[in-house]
């Protein structure tokens, strides 16, 4: 599992000319699922994600968590994070877990991420959407299932 984080003042994802989520302060968190990826694994990465201390302080540093700075979060699937460029310059996506699977998943983290007590806004499996973002900073930060 991949998730790709970003910190914002503003994010917002639309589909079929609507907005269906949005958020101020926050995360926009992009997610994507591969094999051998499982509930224990959104578990434990998601609780790395909600925790993080990349928002900024009363002096500017990166030392605050979303419930610190009463963040928000903006979650959108995203299987192209596990894109192979190894070969040609077409990517392939096998190592992209398979839609029924990833969209289980991916609901059990829209309800996993609930739980931390912050507002959740979401995009729409498998839909073709726009994403709209001011990223502060910018910082991002990209979180593994393989090395966290």
């Amino acid at each position: 599992m991949r998730l790709l984080v970003q910190v914002v003042s503003h994010a917002s994802v639309r589909t079929e000319g609507e907005i269906i989520g949005e958020i101020g302060t926050g995360f926009l968190i992009f997610a994507g699922f591969t094999d051998g990826d499982d509930e224990a694994v959104v578990d434990r990465l998601l609780d790395k994600c909600m925790k993080l201390r990349i928002l900024p302080d009363e002096n500017g540093k990166t030392n605050r968590s979303l419930a610190d700075k009463d963040g928000s979060v903006l979650i959108v699937s995203q299987f192209t994070l596990y894109a192979d460029m190894r070969r040609g310059h077409r990517p392939g996506f096998t190592r992209a877990l398979e839609p029924k699977r990833a969209e289980e998943l991916y609901e059990y983290l829209l309800k996993k991420a609930a739980e931390y007590g912050r507002p959740v806004r979401h995009g729409k499996f498998g839909a073709e959407m726009q994403v709209e973002l001011t990223n502060e900073g910018p910082f991002t930060v990209m979180l593994d299932s393989a090395e966290v």
